[in-house]
């Protein structure tokens, strides 16, 4: 069962849009951009990074969540935002991938994590990682 989160979606959000030029996408040109709030309040922000070779490249999502845990391997993952578009421009909501969602859940309770997929700080979709990763594996699997 989900519990109630309360934080500040806009300013997550706009802490996203805010970093999304930093985005390094000079193959297919769709930068993505992702600001997460982890349970000890810290807010870590990541870019796409592509790679010539393709595989090696990042997500903004994981480029985040791995800087977060680097600093602090016990902190969970509460929130993140996203938003992403061709060059930058943001005109849909950008969703995480299927690796995303798997690494996110690695960090936390999936009922309880909110990914916030944003147009703007006004037009926005939230979710919890349980319904966009149904019935998925995790780390109290392998104990």
């Amino acid at each position: 069962m989900s519990k109630a989160v309360d934080f500040d979606r806009k300013k997550l959000i706009q802490t996203a849009m805010d970093h999304i030029a930093g985005a390094y996408a000079p193959y297919s040109g769709f930068h993505v951009s992702a600001a997460l709030l982890m349970s000890d309040g810290r807010v870590y922000t990541g870019v796409n990074v592509e790679n010539a070779s393709y595989p090696a490249g990042i997500c903004a999502e994981r480029n985040a969540i791995f800087h977060a845990i680097a600093q602090d391997k016990n902190a969970k993952l509460v929130a993140v935002a996203i938003v992403g578009g061709p060059n930058g421009d943001i005109k849909d909501y950008c969703a995480p991938c299927g690796v995303c969602r798997q690494v996110m859940r690695e960090f936390g309770n999936p009922a309880d994590i909110r990914v916030i997929m944003a147009k703007s700080t006004e037009d926005y979709k939230e979710m919890t990682l349980e319904e966009l990763l149904p019935m998925s594996f995790g780390p109290e699997f392998l104990k």
